[in-house]
């Protein structure tokens, strides 16, 4: 019997109103690069949940929306704050280097960051013989699973907006904050309090793609430029347009978000009843139990899953991460092969 897989959230296809929106439209003609009656349409819904007029952008994937915002936004000179666990300090391949920005990272326990510990960075940073830092990174939720409250983000809005930096906020899993019952941000608060986020589809039902939302309308300059140079421009962007169009009309995005996350905590409820504990509070979609070696031995026999860290010599965190389609019987599965 094949093994089920907790590792990610995208080893699906897509959500199925999705796959037959795209049949229903194959044989529409349609203008290229993103400027399609489709893309409009997706466009037009999300600015019903933003509640203002901003621009939007479809590009492929996660890596290449944060590798074309950080890089459109920053000079030469300039740097990003993120936490050492962040998704560009560690698991881009140092995306953000090699356009010439230095990323600079701050140890955080629960993959968040605060404007206290901006700070340490802005006092260490004082002259021309060191990179300017002048984009803060963050993502909700993050690498480990936690979010963002409501007044954690205004106090990280404002303190950039008093330092003359901008944030920018990775919404590769936005959907599982969003509708988490430790969140109470909306989509209409991510628009007021960031410069820029994005909306990921890829790890929520669509078969790939993410929407860039620019709320600061002065970064858009050019920003298609940007999105053209560095690869991210689709001749047929309708393909993206259409799944964000189908995931916006009727609530679909945010039904995918909880039903990935009723799944986690289902998990997570039954894992903390045996006794077991967690490295980061389950807040999201990802769960990080800490389990004894010869459990997870035996739990790898019939699923998959990371060991995310080593807590000892008989005691490993593992990541769990449950998806929009994940089945209730194969979470009932775990539970009891646990």
């Amino acid at each position: 019997m094949k093994k089920y897989s907790f590792k990610n959230d995208y080893s699906e296809g897509a959500h199925p109103a999705i796959l037959q929106r795209l049949i229903d439209t194959n044989l529409e003609q349609t203008i290229g690069y993103g400027e399609d009656e489709f893309c409009n349409e997706a466009r037009e819904l999300i600015k019903k949940y933003l509640k203002k007029d901003a621009a939007i952008h479809f590009v492929s994937g996660g890596t290449q929306a944060n590798l074309i915002v950080i890089s459109s936004i920053l000079k030469p000179h300039e740097s990003v704050i993120a936490a050492e666990s962040g998704h560009i300090a560690v698991h881009e391949t140092g995306a953000i280097e090699a356009t010439g920005h230095k990323v600079n990272t701050i140890a955080t326990d629960n993959g968040k960051i605060t404007p206290e510990q901006i700070s340490v960075v802005l006092a260490t940073h004082t002259d021309e013989h060191m990179v300017k830092p002048k984009l803060v990174y963050i993502s909700n939720s993050t690498e480990v699973g936690s979010v963002y409250s409501k007044k954690e983000l205004q106090e990280l809005y404002h303190f950039c907006q008093e330092n003359n930096l901008y944030l920018f906020v990775d919404g590769a899993r936005l959907a599982s904050a969003l509708t988490s019952s430790k969140c109470d941000l909306s989509l209409e608060d991510m628009a007021n309090f960031t410069d820029v986020f994005y909306i990921g589809g890829t790890k929520n039902g669509a078969l790939l793609g993410e929407a860039i939302v620019i709320n600061n309308l002065k970064l858009d300059e050019d920003f298609r430029y940007h999105i053209k140079q560095k690869g991210g421009m689709l001749a047929k962007g309708r393909l993206i347009g259409i799944q964000f169009s189908e995931m916006f009309r009727d609530d679909l995005f945010f039904e995918m978000g909880k039903h990935a996350n009723q799944m986690a905590e289902k998990l997570a409820n039954a894992i903390s009843a045996k006794g077991h504990y967690f490295l980061t509070e389950p807040s999201s979609n990802q769960i990080f139990p800490i389990l004894p070696n010869s459990i997870i031995e035996k739990l790898q026999q019939d699923f998959e899953f990371y060991i995310w860290q080593k807590i000892d010599d008989q005691n490993s965190a593992i990541r769990l991460v449950t998806s929009w389609i994940t089945p209730e019987e194969q979470v009932e599965n775990f539970i009891k092969s646990i």
